[in-house]
């Protein structure tokens, strides 16, 4: 069996199990009734009835171990000498065949002893949320698309979806959601540029939802293969590295000035353009083409100038 059929048999199968409230009464019942027998046998002298006791005892032990709860947005895994049984999603007491397994405990055989301790306190007999995380990612060092040093970071919302892939096609799905999420990151980061790319290029910082809508599909791609769905993905942080910040900024700065420059000499041509139209059609003055040349140099001086502008009175004329 190849791996995709072998995913495919991993489907999760949502079952029902016996409610536990009726049956946990019926066993409470029957213990007591084996307590009771037993000092009863030994005093009447009946070996029989005390060992029926003992044996009765035991059997309502093994059959407690079979109640289990689970609370809204809960499921439970039911594996049976590792054959996968079902899943149940249904909140509130249940009873279910107490020789269940803990495979997640199982599939911890290769590891340390201390992740195998984390995974007997955490899996509470294949117990799974079904509740929605957030993953909030560390900060990153990582190349964009022009090859610039930044730091980034996402925070991604996502829940288990397929409790079976969940819990048999990954080895652990926490772990998995981490790396992939840390590994999708770094390469949506070589995707874009930081800024200034080409003319209509998204970039990780002016396309911000494009870009989280980008890691979101990424992610899905990826987190299929563990059952889990991704609610939501978006950038947390974006930065350039520490090492090239300043030149960075220094740039930054220096497009700023020219883009406002731009806009301040495409203002006041149009406002020279409208005061000599003005001029002419109200027939003020009479200009040649020199004094059209020294007026529109004064207001532009006087439009495009950082610092006030003094006028100065000329009594005589323009060639004196």
């Amino acid at each position: 069996m190849d791996i995709n059929q072998q995913r495919i048999a991993n489907r999760e199968v949502v079952v029902k199990a016996v409610n536990g409230w009726p049956l946990l009464g019926f066993l409470l019942l029957l213990g007591a009734a084996a307590i009771a027998g037993i000092p009863y046998g030994a005093v009447q002298d009946r070996p029989p009835v005390t060992i029926a006791a003992a044996v009765l005892l035991a059997l309502t032990v093994v059959l407690l171990g079979g109640l289990f709860s689970l609370q809204p947005n809960e499921a439970r895994v039911l594996v049976l000498f590792g054959s996968y049984k079902g899943t149940v999603r249904e909140s509130g007491l249940h009873w279910a065949n107490p020789f269940y397994s803990n495979g997640a405990v199982q599939r911890a055989n290769g590891a340390t002893f201390e992740v195998l301790a984390i995974a007997r306190r955490n899996s509470s007999r294949n117990k799974i949320s079904l509740r929605a995380r957030t993953l909030n990612g560390d900060h990153l060092k990582v190349n964009d698309k022009g090859g610039n040093p930044i730091e980034i970071a996402a925070v991604v919302v996502w829940r288990v979806e397929d409790t079976a892939q969940a819990t048999f096609d990954v080895d652990n799905y926490e772990t998995y959601v981490t790396t992939q999420s840390e590994t999708a990151l770094r390469h949506l980061a070589s995707l874009y540029s930081y800024d200034g790319g080409d003319e209509n290029e998204a970039t990780l910082r002016s396309n911000v939802d494009e870009v989280s809508k980008a890691l979101r599909e990424e992610l899905e791609e990826r987190l299929a293969k563990a059952g889990v769905r991704v609610d939501e993905a978006r950038l947390t942080h974006l930065a350039y590295a520490p090492e090239i910040a300043q030149v960075m900024l220094r740039r930054q700065q220096a497009e700023a000035v020219i883009a406002a420059r731009q806009k301040i000499v495409h203002g006041a041509v149009s406002m020279v353009d409208l005061a000599l139209k003005e001029l002419a059609e109200k027939d003020v003055v009479q200009l040649d083409g020199e004094r059209r040349a020294a007026m529109v140099s004064n207001l532009m001086v006087v439009l495009c100038s950082e610092s006030e502008v003094h006028p100065v009175v000329n009594t005589g004329t323009l060639y004196h």
